[in-house]
């Protein structure tokens, strides 16, 4: 936080723009004049206002300077007038009576010592649904993660000179959208969850309009530009010694990020829907004259497209094209995302290749990660989409915040989520298609260990996780995975249990699976992603699956789990640079 006029008594900066206002007016007035010697201040004089040698008017309020360190700023409110009025009648004067006295600088003098280290990598934070309900939410989520960073950076990252800084994007806000439309057809009965659901999920809404989805967008993409602008104006060795970005984005974030950065138009999506089915339709019962006219018409379209190709060849030569967002994003994490589904309704389709630029260029983000937790309704996986079979490989589980020795995450194998029940055969031509259905395949066994994400003072709630069995196994059937709470384990089985095949619950028999994949148990190089995409967080101990399903989309603030994780990769790039840190290797 940055401030140059701060408030008497509480020392809290003014905004910033009526500080950056009032600091020019005062160095007009007392430019190249000397501050007095005594930094005491004499308060019981009596001010008043006819005495100010100078005064300026801001928006709601205005400011007087009685001399160059008695500076006064009062509000202009119709209420805060007629207070003065009386009270100056009363004998009282302006500044002792409603004036609210200011300070050019802080309470506490400034050393060198006090500069932070350098910083090397910002991620900026994008909110999802829900910011107008609440504004400033995201501000007191980033200040949660920024916390939490801090306390894993002591803890883990203490040897290095550098930092990584979180910035709240705020992009909600600005926007007017439909105004006040859609609140005035709403129904007067059962307003407040009306307002609640106009507040939240209607952002879904608007993003999937034709109408307003631009706004979405060009308020997500201006606001990020200007944030990066602001940062390096301030910090202008930033880009000089190559400084790094990444986007951190939770819920509806996650696609309005995605869009940006790819520039997936739904027009232009369409156009080439509309392309496909130009052909010419089946002539078998048309006459001669529709065939006719259709040939006509069949070759008007191909010669106006091929106008406007031309068209937008000399546009594209004449001028240089503007990449969206004005930095390279470093590494995007995406949380509680619902980007996979958004993906496969515009028909991305599993390929046969494991790299990342099926769904997310290499090109224009270095490295796509997926965090959710295994109960959030609201996230799902990716690694999928580029790979079919990897719906049957379990995520990699993210280590817990104070797990010692933890293994690398790019040495985690992957190994089967569900293994078959029977012997079967995959043929060439029935190839991965053929992998047992999740739904039809032994279950999980459920994993006791790590930070939970409801906290444990909650715990006489979790009753509620007890319901009735035709409600349980309706829930059961979206976020559990098992039925059977087995035994907690201790994080050091923990790790070990990652670094072998989990076994199948001891009253099922099962055969060995006949993909390709190691004698280990793990899948075959040959089929592995580049990278892992997908990471999940680990189930607490004292955790309701139930009560997880409501907390979870939101509990990834505050999370130690995540933050590590999060700095493990944004650090990286650091640690290929040092021989050997001093800590553990995360």
């Amino acid at each position: 936080m940055r401030g140059q006029w701060f408030i008497d008594g509480t020392w809290q900066p003014l905004e910033e723009e009526e500080s950056n206002l009032i600091e020019q007016e005062h160095l007009s007035c007392f430019r190249g004049q000397r501050i007095q010697e005594s930094f005491e201040m004499d308060v019981s004089k009596s001010i008043d206002g006819k005495d100010a040698v100078h005064s300026f008017k801001l928006s709601r309020n205005h400011v007087d300077w009685h001399n160059m360190d008695e500076v006064y700023i009062y509000s202009d409110a119709t209420t805060s007038k007629i207070a003065r009025t009386v009270t100056q009648k009363l004998g009282f004067s302006k500044a002792s009576s409603s004036g609210t006295r200011l300070h050019r600088g802080y309470v506490e003098e400034a050393s060198l010592e006090d500069k932070p280290s350098q910083t090397t990598h910002i991620v900026f934070v994008v909110h999802g649904i829900g910011q107008k309900m609440d504004q400033g939410r995201i501000i007191k989520n980033t200040a949660m993660m920024r916390e939490a960073a801090r306390k894993i950076e002591e803890r883990h990252f203490s040897n290095h000179a550098t930092h990584v800084e979180f910035l709240p994007v705020e992009w909600r806000s600005k926007l007017t959208l439909d105004g006040d439309t859609v609140d005035s057809i709403t129904p007067d009965k059962v307003r407040g969850l009306r307002d609640m659901l106009n507040s939240s999920a209607m952002d879904i809404m608007y993003y999937t309009s034709p109408l307003y989805r631009d706004e979405l967008v060009k308020g997500l993409q201006q606001e990020l530009n200007r944030l990066y602008s602001l940062f390096c104006s301030r910090n202008p060795d930033f880009e000089e010694k190559g400084g790094k970005v990444s986007i951190v984005s939770h819920s509806l974030g996650c696609v309005i990020t995605y869009d940006i950065m790819t520039g997936w138009n739904p027009v232009r999506f369409y156009e080439q829907l509309m392309e496909k089915e130009d052909e010419l339709p089946d002539e078998e019962w048309m006459s001669y004259e529709e065939r006719h006219l259709l040939d006509e018409l069949y070759i008007t379209k191909r010669r106006l497209r091929e106008i406007e190709e031309r068209l937008n060849g000399l546009k594209a030569s004449s001028m240089t094209q503007i990449p969206a967002l004005k930095f390279k994003v470093e590494n995007f994490f995406c949380m509680g995302s619902p980007l996979a589904v958004f993906l496969a309704l515009r028909g991305i389709r599993p390929g046969n290749t494991g790299s990342q630029d099926h769904i997310l260029p290499r090109e224009i983000c270095n490295r796509l990660l997926n965090i959710f937790h295994p109960t959030d309704p609201v996230a799902y996986r990716l690694e999928p989409l580029i790979l079919k079979h990897y719906s049957n490989i379990s995520p990699v589980q993210i280590h817990w915040y104070n797990t010692s020795n933890p293994l690398p995450y790019e040495h985690m194998k992957p190994s089967f989520l569900h293994p078959c029940k029977e012997s079967t055969s995959v043929s060439e031509n029935e190839g991965i298609s053929t992998i047992p259905s999740p739904v039809t395949s032994p279950v999980l066994p459920r994993r006791h260990y790590g930070e939970s994400i409801t906290n444990i003072g909650k715990a006489s709630i979790l009753g509620a996780a007890s319901i009735g069995k035709g409600l349980g196994g309706m829930l059961f059937s979206r976020f559990g995975r098992s039925s059977t709470a087995q035994p907690s384990e201790t994080p050091k089985d923990s790790m070990e249990d990652e670094k072998k095949p989990v076994a199948s619950p001891p009253t099922t028999t099962v055969a060995t699976q006949t993909l390709p994949h190691s004698s280990s148990g793990f899948l075959d190089s040959a089929l592995e992603l580049d990278h892992r995409i997908d990471f999940e967080l680990r189930e607490g101990l004292v955790e309701s699956r139930y009560w997880s399903a409501v907390t979870s989309h939101t509990a990834y603030w505050s999370s130690l789990d995540v933050a590590l994780f999060l700095l493990t990769f944004m650090y990286k790039h650091e640690h290929d640079n040092n021989a050997k840190p001093d800590l553990d290797p995360i």
